[in-house]
């Protein structure tokens, strides 16, 4: 991308001031009762107001993984415009905190580890200085006194107190919030110090199961339900194998009504909301219980669908339902074993969507129908989940797919027990009319879901229920790059360490690699897992998830030793006044926080439910081919050498201009060059172009001056301190009031159009008015603000040195209102021509204008006028006959 003249000198503008923001600190932000110094630029705004008296405005960016690629073009997307609203926002007067960090833990650098035997940290840092490095060169108006690193000590140390506070509480129902374990009462059959602690145990909002999970031999990890796709790894696209193992959960199951009810009080898209609501999955139904035929044993299944039970003709257990080997009799039970043998191979996805083919067996055994008493055969499916609902289902294959493909295969009866409103009735799953289904024959569903639910009760045959899909959250890892968990092993019961021991260090270790058998790395640290008297420490690690979780509170406070954060400081800043990060962060990162972060307000540790107020999501930008950028593609293209031929003010007005922040949009070459001479006109509307050319010439013989020559290029002639006209007020506040409006609306696109209008209309004036180019400049400031700086120092607009605490223009609309107006004619509803009238000329004028213009006399001439109709500031429309 050769330049054969450079539009502006941004080589040498944008790294001094990026160096003059760091020097002053100039976007620092100030926690209660933390007055910045006289000389702050700050100070010079808003004089000696506490910083707490002023309205804030907390905007976070999704921190990035630091990975070893680096930036690509893709990512400063959503940072450009959080830091385009941030100067908007600190100019309009308001307190802002715009921080940066790096959720720097993660597989990459384990990995990379285990090829080269470097330490993870080691790694970590040098992607973290890479990255920071990277945008730091685009000018980001970030508080870099708040970074946080999740993997520095200082950081995780408050990682594990949050995972104290959630071992050491419960959820009480009748509050509705996580409490204190020491609140929990025990039933009056608990009597024992060993029974009570078993008890306290059950209850605790961290506990450990013995459960298949998603095992990745090539990992050497658990995963959760969520970071498998396809029956893969999402990092590597590793097969996984279910496995039993002991893992830590998290009993997020607890908060699911809350999460879902309170998603009605933050402003975030309706399609974000959506997402969560169907990863929450909320189903009102019943339970119902089937009587094992000569054994008495009951089973419990969850139907949404009640009002089908007389369709029921058989039951589904998963292979893991706790009742399956005593159900088995003796003939089948060398089948299910091999079929319960199979299952524990697959994953959750295969089992479910990614399963074509239904497979199954035959238990042998039969449960009686509670509601016709006929004996239904009970078989073991992969398709049913031990994880959801109770593990067992009623099967209805005429009113559900997966059910009547299963019966189809293995010839099991199928019973019509809805007839649909129209069309075939097999195979229809929406409400219609119960049929062939006793009391409840002839009544609409909801009728019939209602009347079988209540006879259900009275029967002592089951009761209405509400199910959710949401399953508890696997929160331990197999990895060494990690959290440790604060927690021992005596006798075999884990215990909480003592909150003075925090933080918890991981071990040194030479080989990062699971041991064979799936222990985690840290198990191979003997000095560091076996402590006195027996006692063992914790070796798996917690997930990504952890630090990920927190860490918009631990920006508030970062170096505070004493607290995860402080309460003035919380208070003061919380909630999250706009989150801008990727949609794949939907039904993840963004959940997970939403539990942590209620927890921490149910036990007073926060003041607010949610974090996030408003959320919204940038859309992908894809690769100059049209394809998602990846290595493979070879589609990459790095911000580096971008910013190194046009600058990061092109660059980032480039991404702004692409389109709405929200779409998907391909990058182009082409598109970076058009804004980069954009900005060469705004260079040229004032600086004078031949002393410009002086300077390059000189700056050829010797290149050593080119710093020294900037100070002497001169303004542009036509710069004067002249009154402006009019007309100039009139472009200038049209100007402002478009981008004040487009800011507000997130619409940068056309934010930056209307700049260029105001540019291109600007450099057409002879006199060019200082205080109306000053004013521009300040317009321009958020999305190009090396240029903007620069330009405003040279026209010596900038109060303090920077336009960073310059106030925000507003428009006026008295320079606004047009001397005429143009309005449509029409004839019969057909535009015939044009008339311009003052905006305050009567109606009776303007009909008399509309009839004797001269492009509308040829449409209505020898014709009877039967009506003018005159549309305030609209237009005229003349029925002729």
């Amino acid at each position: 991308m050769p330049q054969m003249r450079r539009q502006y000198p941004f080589h040498l503008i944008e790294p001094q001031w990026q160096n003059r923001w760091d020097a002053q600190e100039t976007f620092r932000a100030f926690n209660p009762g933390e007055p910045p110094a006289a000389e702050h630029p700050f100070a010079g705004r808003h004089g000696e107001a506490a910083p707490e008296s002023l309205e804030k405005y907390y905007i976070l960016d999704m921190f990035p993984y630091p990975s070893g690629a680096g930036l690509h073009v893709g990512h400063p997307e959503g940072y450009t415009a959080t830091d385009i609203l941030a100067r908007f926002e600190r100019m309009r007067g308001k307190h802002v905190l715009h921080p940066m960090g790096w959720d720097a833990f993660g597989l990459p650098a384990e990995q990379y580890a285990i090829k080269t035997g470097q330490h993870p940290r080691q790694t970590t840092e040098e992607n973290v200085a890479n990255f920071k490095r990277q945008i730091k060169s685009l000018g980001f108006s970030y508080d870099w006194t708040r970074e946080a690193n999740t993997t520095e000590p200082g950081y995780f140390k408050w990682s594990q107190w949050i995972f104290l506070q959630l071992y050491n509480s419960w959820f009480n129902p009748a509050t509705n919030k996580a409490e204190s374990i020491d609140t929990l009462k025990y039933p009056n059959d608990v009597a024992s110090d060993e029974a009570k602690r078993a008890y306290r145990d059950e209850h605790r909002l961290t506990y450990v199961s013995h459960a298949p999970v998603n095992w990745c031999p090539e990992l050497g990890t658990v995963l959760a339900n969520e970071e498998v796709i396809d029956g893969k790894s999402e990092v590597g696209g590793h097969p996984v194998v279910r496995k039993p193992m002991r893992q830590w959960m998290l009993r997020i199951t607890a908060f699911a009504q809350r999460l879902l009810d309170d998603l009605d009080t933050i402003d975030w898209s309706d399609s974000l909301k959506e997402m969560q609501r169907n990863w929450i999955g909320r189903s009102e139904g019943a339970e119902v219980t089937f009587t094992v035929q000569d054994s008495g044993e009951e089973i419990v299944v969850f139907t949404t669908r009640p009002d089908t039970l007389f369709g029921a003709t058989y039951m589904v257990l998963s292979p893991e339902h706790e009742l399956v080997d005593a159900l088995t009799t003796e003939a089948q039970r060398e089948a299910v074993a091999a079929y319960r043998e199979a299952a524990a191979r697959k994953s959750d996805l295969e089992r479910t969507e990614l399963a074509k083919d239904k497979t199954g067996v035959f238990t042998g055994a039969y449960a009686i129908n509670p509601v016709n008493d006929e004996p239904v055969p009970i078989w073991i499916a992969d398709y049913v989940l031990s994880s959801y609902g109770t593990g067992a289902i009623m099967a209805v294959p005429a009113h559900d797919e997966r059910d009547l493909e299963f019966a189809q295969k293995f010839e099991l009866p199928v019973r019509v027990v809805v007839e649909a409103p129209e069309g075939e009735s097999l195979g229809f799953t929406g409400n219609g009319t119960s049929v062939e289904s006793g009391f409840l024959t002839g009544l609409p569903t909801p009728e019939a879901k209602a009347k079988i639910t209540d006879w259900l009760q009275e029967n002592g045959k089951g009761k209405r229920t509400i199910n959710f899909k949401l399953r508890d959250w696997l929160f331990s890892r197999q990895r060494y790059w990690g959290e440790p968990f604060p927690i021992v092993w005596r006798d075999g019961r884990h215990e909480a360490i003592a909150e003075s021991e925090l933080p918890l260090l991981p071990p040194e270790l030479d080989d990062y690699k699971p041991t064979a058998e799936g222990d985690p790395p840290l198990a191979r640290a003997a000095g560091w897992v076996n402590l006195p008297d027996g006692v063992l420490r914790e070796t798996n690690t917690m997930p990504q998830w952890a630090g990920s979780c927190w860490y918009y509170l631990r920006y508030l406070d970062a170096q505070n030793d004493e607290r995860f954060v402080g309460e003035a400081a919380e208070k003061y800043w919380m909630n999250v006044d706009l989150y801008v990060g990727g949609t794949e962060h939907a039904v993840l990162h963004l959940l997970y926080a939403r539990f942590w972060h209620k927890v921490l307000f149910d036990l007073g540790h926060v003041s607010t439910p949610e974090p996030f107020q408003r959320l919204v999501n940038q859309g992908i930008i894809l690769g100059e081919d049209g394809q998602k950028m990846s290595k493979s593609r070879g589609n990459v293209i790095n911000p580096d050498v971008v910013i190194g031929e046009y600058g990061a003010d092109a660059f980032r007005l480039y991404e702004m201009f692409m389109g709405p922040l929200e779409m998907m949009k391909p990058w182009s070459t082409q598109g970076v060059e058009g804004v980069y001479r954009f900005l060469g006109r705004v260079w040229r509307l004032f600086i004078d172009d031949s002393s410009y050319k002086d300077y390059e010439q000189a700056v050829t013989v010797a290149p050593d001056s080119a710093e020294a020559g900037l100070a002497e290029l001169k303004l542009h002639p036509s710069i004067s301190d002249a009154e402006p006209t009019d007309e100039q007020l009139k472009a200038l506040h049209a100007c402002i009031k478009k981008v004040t409006e487009d800011l507000e609306g997130m619409r940068f696109n056309t934010a930056i159009s209307a700049l260029m209008v105001f540019s291109n209309e600007a450099s057409k004036w002879d006199t060019r008015p200082r205080a109306v180019l000053g004013t521009f400049l300040n317009l321009l400031n958020p999305f190009a603000p090396h240029l903007a700086e620069d330009l405003a120092a040279r026209l010596d607009t900038a109060h303090g040195g920077t336009l960073a605490y310059q106030p925000w223009p507003v428009h006026d609309d008295a320079y606004l209102v047009e001397d005429t107006i143009e309005f449509p004619v029409q004839v019969n509803g057909k535009l015939r021509g044009h008339i311009v009238i003052a905006p305050d000329t009567p109606r009776e004028e303007i009909e008399q204008l509309a009839l004797e213009c001269e492009k509308v006399q040829q449409f209505i001439s020898g014709k009877e006028i039967k009506k003018v109709i005159v549309v305030p500031n609209k237009l005229v429309n003349i029925a002729a006959k």
